[in-house]
């Protein structure tokens, strides 16, 4: 079995009209690592990690979820196998319960009651939401709705976890949440974060872009921090 969970290959991207934000990214991640992307605002990080779902599509080279080549054709199913947390948590709860929003996906999925009311239970237990199950989202604190975000994307079973900046905006205390629940969950990681104490407590491995190069590509310990920004998130 291929035990590469995602792969990309000399992706290059330009938004319409703009200058190539991707200059030929490659780079693979293998099931189970917990990956670490690094770099200064409009180094590219945003654009890549919407590749890795087919919500944006490259202008040439390939992505690769689970080993397949993503198309058109199973975009679908890619975006089944890599579960997306934004940044901004309200981008993701819009039901009007904390249940709601945890079932939507799997009800979307056309599952029967029993299988959704299964994993929404899985997934509120294994971020610790299971007490705020009737609460009304809006009414959240910051790290409540990150975690609720995340138990939005644990009930599609994604295999494959990424996160956008997800320590922004976090106390001391939802931050340590955060780390403690991500750290023991089984899937495949890959984070943008600007965090470098969050890289050190929860992954063994970084790549560093800089203006849509990669520059880096190994261990966190011998992890150098990117010297180059613009200034503009991509």
């Amino acid at each position: 079995m291929n035990d590469t969970a995602l792969r990309f290959n000399d992706v290059r991207f330009s938004y319409p009209g703009g200058r190539e934000v991707l200059r030929g990214v490659s780079f693979e991640i293998r099931r189970g690592e917990k990956v670490a992307l690094v770099g200064l605002n409009g180094s590219g990080k945003s654009t890549l990690l919407l590749h890795t779902n087919a919500l944006l599509t490259p202008s040439s080279g390939s992505v690769e979820v689970n080993g397949a080549v993503v198309t058109g054709k199973n975009a679908a199913a890619a975006r089944r196998a890599v579960g997306m947390v934004f940044q901004n948590s309200d981008d993701q709860l819009f039901m009007p319960t904390v249940e709601a929003d945890v079932a939507f996906g799997p009800r979307s999925m056309g599952l029967t009651d029993e299988e959704i009311a299964l994993r929404v239970n899985e997934a509120l237990r294994l971020t610790c939401c299971e007490p705020l199950r009737d609460r009304q989202p809006f009414r959240l604190s910051g790290g409540q709705k990150r975690m609720v975000s995340i138990a939005t994307v644990l009930s599609m079973r994604p295999g494959i976890l990424v996160f956008d900046e997800p320590t922004s905006g976090l106390d001391f205390a939802a931050r340590s949440r955060f780390i403690s629940i991500v750290d023991r969950l089984p899937h495949t990681v890959f984070m943008s974060t600007h965090d470098m104490e969050l890289v050190m407590r929860l992954c063994s491995r970084a790549i560093v872009i800089e203006r849509g190069l990669i520059t880096y590509d190994g261990p966190v310990d011998t992890l150098p921090y990117p010297s180059v920004t613009d200034n503009e998130e991509l």
